[in-house]
Formats: structure tokens, sequence, C-alpha cells
């Protein structure tokens, strides 16, 4: 039993069955060799259903959900659902039933819901092709990462490079004339016996 989950890609309300004559020519199908489009085998609801790489294409019933026909979506079986040539609402699906596969032709009223139709299976491939590429990608290799710790006993030296001197202002000579040039020491002040001598020269 499948563990993965299953996931609706799609819910088209309803469909259309068709019988379909045997393929005359290696070119595909045309809608138009179908007969009366009203006179359809089947009406019903349709449900894309993924479920890990298996995806499905479920005919049932709209009212009771009874499967009426399911055809199981191949992307590398190109029989699996072909579309027509004349028409975008119209496709070819290979349904099957305990082992035993028939081609019944399917429509949609509206071509947008066509289009929905094949947007869910290219979304559908494009997962599995992610998947693919996930698991094929080389992962890193946990041992081989550089250790950069330090082991016991190891130490970490640093080089700065040279440090620069500190320079140092030369000592001022004087005082500062605040124009930038140093102001020469004035002469000490004279000794009274200097004074003295200078007044007793003034009196004679």
């Amino acid at each position: 039993m499948d563990d993965d989950y299953e996931s609706v890609l799609l819910v088209v309300r309803e469909c259309y069955v068709y019988k379909i004559p045997p393929r005359t020519t290696a070119r595909g199908y045309r809608a138009a060799e179908w007969g009366d489009m009203q006179a359809f085998l089947w009406k019903g609801r349709l449900r894309i259903i993924a479920q890990g790489k298996k995806c499905s294409i479920r005919l049932e019933d709209s009212a009771s959900g009874d499967l009426f026909a399911i055809c199981p979506y191949d992307p590398n079986d190109t029989s699996s659902v072909e579309p027509v040539l004349d028409s975008s609402r119209y496709f070819v699906l290979r349904i099957e039933n305990e082992g035993r596969h028939a081609f019944v032709g399917m429509g949609f009223l509206e071509r947008s819901e066509a289009f929905d139709f094949n947007v869910a299976l290219q979304d559908f491939v494009k997962q599995i092709n992610a998947e693919k590429e996930a698991l094929t990608k080389p992962k890193e290799d946990e041992a081989s990462k550089k250790d950069y710790s330090l082991k016991e006993g190891e130490t970490i030296s640093i080089n700065i490079g040279k440090a620069g001197t500190r320079r140092t202002r030369p000592k001022a000579t004087g005082q500062d004339s605040g124009s930038g040039d140093p102001v020469p020491f004035l002469p000490p002040p004279p000794s009274a016996a200097q004074v003295k001598r200078q007044q007793q020269q003034t009196k004679y």
C-alpha cells in the first residue's frame, strides 16, 4: 500500500465521454469524426488525483461519486492522454479496468476547463521532474567540511604589522604669543642691592 497521501490537482464538475471509432491515421484523432456530439456516452465529474509519482484521471458520478472510469496518466506514454487535432476542448483518454483498456473521447463545455486540465497535468510533470532533480543532485559531504575549531593546546597568532611611533611635541621655550611664534623669557627683576646702587648713582 502506498503511504503517499492523495492530492487533488483539479476538479471539473461536468465533462462528457464519447464512444469513438478506431484511429484511421497515425496523425491523430479528430472530434469531428465522433458523430453527433450531443449523443454522448456519459456525463459527470472529472478529478485529477496525484499520489506520489502516480497520477490518475477519474471520471465519477456527479451526485454519488461512483467511479465510471479511470485513466492512469503516464507522462512518458502519449497514448494515455492525447488531444485531438481539430479542437482544444476534446481529448482521447486511455481508460483501464482490471488489466483491460479502451480509448474513449472526453470533452469540456468551456475552453477554460480544457486549459485547466492541461495545466494540471503539466504541473504534475514539473513536480516529478523537480523531485528527480533533487534526488540526483550531489549532496554535500559533511565529512569533507573543514574544521576550523581550535584543538587542545593550539593558539592563534595575529600579525597586525608595525605599530606606528607616537609623535610628541617639543617642549616650549617660551610663552605662546597667540600668533604661533614663541615669546622669549623676560629678564629677572633687579635685586635690592642693584636698586640701591642705582639710586646712589642718580643722587650724585
